[in-house]
């Protein structure tokens, strides 16, 4: 039951606390760029300039976990498979980005019990992710606001 003088304080963490909020998540962002960088499946799929999507994932990571609504202030909803078409993304590259995600969040200190149901939300997103075989527009959309 929600405690209507302090809410905050009575309602269930969400697991952007439960992992420790912003800082978890800037470890997790920071690990997992980390991998990007010399991975031979993962990079040329990114950007030369790594910094903006860091940002971004940061703030998704967020936002998706119960945090500060940062991503979709800026952004707008966050449209992820529309956002990634320009990018060929195939079922080798979403199970290397899960892989390399999971290693992040160990990495970040995140406990297994806590990993667990969001890597199962986590796949389903990867595989949701998977576009080399569909016929998408593939311009980028940069840093447009989509409703």
């Amino acid at each position: 039951m929600i405690d209507p003088v302090n809410p905050a304080e009575s309602a269930a963490p969400t697991p952007y606390h439960q992992l420790g909020g912003a800082p978890t998540v800037w470890r997790i962002v920071e690990a997992f760029y980390r991998r990007v960088e010399t991975d031979d499946i993962l990079r040329p799929l990114y950007p030369e300039d790594l910094e903006p999507g860091r940002q971004k994932l940061a703030w998704f990571f967020e936002q998706w976990l119960g945090g500060p609504t940062s991503y979709s202030d800026r952004y707008g909803h966050p449209r992820l498979r529309r956002r990634h078409f320009p990018f060929v993304i195939d079922e080798r590259a979403a199970g290397r980005w899960l892989r390399l995600m999971r290693e992040a969040w160990t990495e970040a200190g995140v406990p297994r019990e806590l990993q667990d149901p969001i890597f199962e939300r986590l796949a389903v997103l990867a595989r949701h992710m998977i576009n080399a075989h569909d016929d998408v527009p593939r311009e980028p959309l940069g840093d447009v606001y989509l409703d």
